[in-house]
């Protein structure tokens, strides 16, 4: 359990590019709605690809929107989407980075699954395909997995501790967790940190294609006609910074993140493992100081593949007991799809909607439900309810769980 002495952490801004719209609050609209992104996939060798379908921000997206024409040549999609997410959050927040020395005293941590995803893919047709003697002189600085960070800091004059994470579809939520460490520790006043992700590039479509994970239809989480995962993008984007900082501002508090949750499965490098998951869920209860029964809303990693949804079945059976019954669960993997290293942020985001509202988000698509899925997973339909804790799954490839917890706002 945690230290009681440590401080606490509040959540004062976010902000979100995703295949539901632009911006936090179209994201939360679409899925509290039920409404779902997932569509025919916009790509130019499309006909080349067996997978036709995909959760993509929407075309209408423009990145030059709020973004100096000077920095542009630099960013690749993914940098892309994350400044336009943290531009939205740090507005929400109200800070002020350059009073009082907060820039030194603010870090930048920011989780990706595979970072410029989109720069490799169209350097690596020049050269393999198109023969090109040389590739873009800024390719380097596109690509690297740290990119969305660097750019976040230097847009926003932030000088302290700044790095990517990269933990597959945990990214996002292993970033958050550091950022909350960073001000739990001392080492930081206020953080930025989420995900980001830009994969929908051929390469990396023709390897989940090899894969024979992806569905053919729509996602369908925890029914017994799912047929696979969707692949989505987008970012969120989330400003964090130590209770006492946040009142003494007076700053508007969106939810407290109370406790956090890591693990291993160390068994296989895609067979998920209940025990593995429910360990980090149980950590994550413990270290917010909440009970099994103190949690109403479980926001589930949920991607529609066979394994997956069973396993994390089983694993909230573990973690939560007789209390697991009583729980609303939801995926929103099937409405914005499976944005790898940034669900968790996008998820995040369907989190604090639930605690605000006392709205829970429900499972799209979920027509048959799976009697080996045998908790409430809120079919299709949004519920209205008090939400006074919740948690947020994330459970990646290399078998890497990373689960937040947190509380409404005080």
């Amino acid at each position: 359990m945690r230290n009681p002495t440590m401080p606490r952490v509040a959540i004062t801004g976010m902000g979100a590019i995703s295949p539901l719209g632009v911006g936090a609050e179209a994201l939360w609209q679409g899925l509290r709605e039920g409404r779902s992104a997932i569509g025919p996939l916009r790509h130019p060798d499309a006909e080349r690809l067996r997978v036709k379908i995909a959760a993509q921000v929407p075309a209408s997206f423009d990145p030059a929107a709020n973004i100096d024409e000077r920095t542009l040549p630099l960013l690749d999609r993914t940098s892309e989407f994350a400044l336009h997410a943290a531009r939205e959050a740090i507005a929400q927040s109200g800070l002020d980075f350059s009073r009082d020395g907060l820039g030194l005293r603010t870090a930048v941590i920011v989780g990706t699954g595979v970072g410029g995803e989109t720069t490799q893919d169209e350097q690596s047709r020049r050269l393999y395909a198109d023969n090109a003697a040389r590739v873009h002189p800024l390719s380097i600085v596109r690509l690297m997995t740290n990119a969305s960070a660097s750019q976040i800091s230097i847009a926003w004059g932030l000088r302290g501790p700044t790095f990517a994470v990269a933990s597959a579809c945990a990214s996002a939520n292993h970033a958050i967790i550091q950022a909350a460490q960073m001000i739990r520790y001392g080492l930081a006043d206020v953080a930025i940190a989420g995900g980001t992700e830009a994969c929908l590039t051929y390469g990396a479509l023709r390897a989940w294609e090899a894969m024979r994970v992806l569905a053919d239809d729509t996602c369908r989480p925890f029914s017994v006609n799912r047929r696979g995962l969707v692949l989505g993008e987008g970012a969120g984007i989330f400003v964090l910074e130590s209770m006492e900082h946040a009142q003494a501002r007076g700053a508007v508090i969106l939810a407290e993140l109370a406790g956090t949750g890591m693990t291993a499965d160390a068994t296989d490098i895609v067979m998920p493992s209940a025990t593995g998951a429910a360990a980090a869920m149980t950590l994550a209860l413990a270290d917010a100081g909440l009970a099994a029964q103190d949690v109403d809303y479980i926001n589930a990693h949920g991607t529609g593949t066979l394994a997956n949804d069973v396993t994390e079945t089983k694993a909230i059976r573990l973690a939560f007991g007789a209390h697991a019954d009583r729980l609303a669960v939801s995926s929103t993997k099937s409405m914005h799809g499976h944005a790898l290293g940034a669900s968790g942020a996008l998820e995040l985001v369907a989190v604090l909607g639930a605690l605000r509202d006392r709205v829970v988000p429900p499972t799209a698509h979920l027509d048959q439900p799976d009697p080996a899925c045998n908790l409430d997973y809120v079919p299709n339909v949004a519920r209205e309810m008090p939400v006074r804790a919740a948690l947020s799954n994330s459970f990646a490839f290399g078998g890497l769980n990373a689960v937040l917890a947190l509380k409404r706002a005080p």
